[in-house]
């Protein structure tokens, strides 16, 4: 299973390159974005984004005062705008609270700051984890429907996995890293996109055959010791 893990970057990283993730020009906008992609799609959440932009409205602050029905105006196009400008707000007053110049206060640990963030009405382990490794390049392993779905299929592992069993299982087999992390799950998120699809693996999935090839060592894991 650590080989699997191990190699799987390689090959990722091999097809696709470095992703350059999470787009956004800020850590709040990444927050913002990590908030707004539940249960859609990123292309919809970059509308929503473009439109809070426009308006002036990606700022904690201004989210904070802002009106309800202003910000459910503008955050519309990400779908299930009232509960999403609920949950935008409290991760406004949440990040009000604990950051400054875009870091997290000192004194607390990962683990700390990850149950402070669970205790956000409407954030749950992936946006939290997310919120952690994008925003604040803390080493957390991001598990979503496209690590369950390339982990089931060429690790091994069951598709129930609970989300931090699957995550343990990453972080324990792989070199502690925020940059690993991060590219690891962008990586394993485009390989989802365009190979190792919903309901089948495409042929030219990069990990359709990696099994075979016996004498590959996870070289590229060495940048990140």
């Amino acid at each position: 299973m650590n080989k699997r893990i191990a190699i799987g970057f390689d090959i990722l990283f091999t097809r696709f390159g470095k992703q350059h993730w999470w787009p956004g020009d800020s850590p709040w906008e990444v927050c913002t974005g990590a908030v707004l992609t539940q249960n859609t799609s990123w292309s919809n959440v970059e509308k929503a984004i473009a439109l809070m932009k426009s308006a002036g409205a990606l700022d904690p602050r201004v989210v904070v005062e802002l009106p309800g029905s202003e910000l459910e105006a503008l955050i519309r196009p990400s779908g299930f705008f009232r509960i999403k400008t609920l949950r935008l707000k409290n991760m406004a007053v949440w990040w009000l609270a604990n950051v400054r110049d875009s870091k997290l206060s000192a004194g607390r640990s990962t683990a700390e700051w990850r149950q402070r963030l669970l205790e956000v009405n409407g954030i749950g382990p992936e946006t939290a984890d997310s919120i952690l490794l994008y925003c604040f390049k803390q080493p957390v392993f991001v598990i979503d429907a496209y690590t369950r779905r390339i982990a089931a299929r060429h690790f091994g592992t069951a598709p129930e996995i609970a989300y931090h069993e699957l995550q343990k299982l990453f972080m324990e087999n792989l070199p502690v890293s925020a940059e690993l992390f991060n590219e690891y799950h962008a990586l394993l998120v485009r390989n989802a996109k365009e190979c190792c699809r919903k309901n089948i693996c495409l042929e030219d999935c990069p990990l359709r055959a990696y099994l075979l090839i016996k004498s590959f060592k996870p070289d590229k894991l060495n940048r990140f010791d």
